[in-house]
């Protein structure tokens, strides 16, 4: 059998509801030959008169009382798809929400997010990722990554979307004795041993491009990738490390045995932004985590000092 039209389920239906022609045109604003046209497609297909006029009007056949019971409930799954709101109520999900993060990333959002998450979206879960800026991409045009929040200057090309939280500036840690914990000038930055971290994040490439630019040169005494070892290693040497403002505070607060000081020179500045592709903007879900994540962290609500 050739495929059902399903643009007939209608007029099958508005005539076992109207049982006349003219009505059945008039509920579904179209004129009586379409309509007439439409059910002789129909028993052309089911091979049945379907309907046969009698003194009461147009009478369904029994094989047409069978089929229009399908015929509504198809008609009633395919208007509840369209007009469905798509309405996310945070309070009853058990999503998964994937973010992309840096190291530096998790210690600035993921405390708060998880905080509030446990008061609006008791439920749901987040998941954190570390990926190259090709498989960020790649995450959020496949909607396995929800949002990327950070430092992500690769992410803007015409199918994402970004909104600027806030900006950072970069600030120097040492042990709270360090000699050079209270003053520190361009020479001594440049003649200390430096702790350097060189991860995923690309936050640090600003850093770096901004030194070399000047032409200063540090000694790396340590290389890492990581940046959560860093409060034990500065505790234990006179090394200084030089990491976004956010990530020092944060430290500082929870390790007394190391400081932050100001550098000697004006460091630059970079914004952290949320990136999501366009494909999920109109997303609910992924719109109620955009609305969670500016509420969160913006100019306003921005906890380090200044």
């Amino acid at each position: 059998m050739p495929e059902l039209d399903l643009n007939l389920i209608p007029y099958l239906v508005a005539m076992e509801d109207t049982r006349n022609v003219s009505r059945a045109a008039e509920r579904l604003g179209v004129s009586q030959p379409r309509v007439s046209t439409a059910l002789g497609r129909l028993r052309e297909y089911f091979g049945d008169p379907l309907f046969v006029r009698t003194s009461r009007g147009m009478e369904p056949t029994p094989r047409a009382l069978m089929l229009i019971p399908a015929a509504r409930e198809a008609l009633s799954r395919i208007e509840s798809g369209l007009i469905d709101s798509g309405e996310f109520d945070p309070a009853t999900s058990t999503h998964t929400f994937s973010i992309a993060l840096s190291d530096v990333g998790e210690i600035v959002f993921l405390p708060r997010l998880l905080q509030l998450f446990a008061q609006r979206a008791p439920h749901a879960n987040l998941r954190s990722v570390t990926l190259t800026p090709a498989h960020v991409e790649r995450g959020l045009e496949s909607g396995d990554v929800d949002l990327a929040v950070g430092f992500f200057p690769d992410l803007s090309g015409n199918n994402f979307f970004q909104q600027r939280l806030f900006t950072h500036r970069f600030i120097c840690l040492m042990r709270a004795g360090h000699p050079l914990a209270k003053t520190l000038t361009v020479e001594q930055f440049i003649a200390c041993g430096h702790a350097v971290v060189r991860s995923e994040g690309r936050s640090q490439e600003v850093l770096e491009q901004y030194l070399e630019k000047k032409r200063i040169r540090r000694r790396a005494v340590l290389e890492t990738p990581h940046f959560m070892s860093l409060p034990f290693i500065l505790a234990r040497t006179d090394l200084i490390a030089t990491v976004p403002h956010a990530i020092g505070f944060a430290y500082v607060s929870e390790h007394a045995s190391i400081t932050i000081v100001e550098p000697p020179m004006p460091l630059p500045r970079f914004d952290l932004r949320q990136h999501w592709h366009r494909k999920f903007h109109n997303d609910p879900r992924v719109g109620w985590l955009r609305g969670v994540v500016t509420e969160l962290f913006n100019d306003a609500m921005d906890e380090w000092p200044k």
